[in-house]
């Protein structure tokens, strides 16, 4: 009868709202680190803002694939991103969106005297 007096249906409910508002209401996902052999589904890779770098990008790194997790997804390689400096962001597999979808790679481009980057997306 102690526990029925702390805990009733009313602290119950409120337990499991701030449960969902932590897990699912605060934008955590799992990011995949494929040196390591882990492989989960990632957020689609960020966009690069910045539309005009005056150096070159580093050559691509190596990267280790991991295990294709099912027939639906496909290695989105890495890539360089500009952040007041070149800063590596690791490839990941993706689900495609249909069947026949086809990744096209982003890519830092030749443009006056610099770099532009031309975004990856699903063709």
């Amino acid at each position: 009868m102690a526990i029925g007096r702390f805990f009733n249906w009313r602290s119950a409910t409120l337990i499991g709202a701030m449960l969902f508002a932590c897990f699912f209401l605060t934008g955590c996902y799992v990011v995949p680190v494929s040196e390591s052999g882990y492989v989960a589904e990632a957020p689609p890779p960020p966009r690069q803002d910045v539309g005009y770098v005056a150096e070159a990008p580093p050559p691509p790194r190596q990267e280790v694939i991991v295990a294709k997790p099912g027939p639906r997804y496909v290695w989105l390689p890495g890539y360089w991103t500009w952040q007041n400096r070149w800063v590596w962001t690791s490839g990941y597999w993706a689900r495609r969106p249909h069947p026949r979808a086809v990744w096209v790679e982003g890519h830092w481009r030749p443009h006056r005297g610099g770099y532009m980057w031309v975004p990856g997306h699903w063709r």
